[in-house]
């Protein structure tokens, strides 16, 4: 499973992959955690 690094960039999450690619970026941590949920179909 691949595993993302969240960061807090000026009031907003960005979301990156284990390699330090940017995937996207939400209005807040709970936004992030459901997409990625989606996405990973966890």
């Amino acid at each position: 499973m691949q595993e993302y690094i969240l960061k807090n960039v000026n009031g907003h999450i960005e979301v990156y992959d284990e390699n330090g690619r940017f995937c996207f970026s939400g209005d807040n941590e709970r936004e992030v955690l459901e997409d990625l949920r989606e996405i990973t179909n966890c």
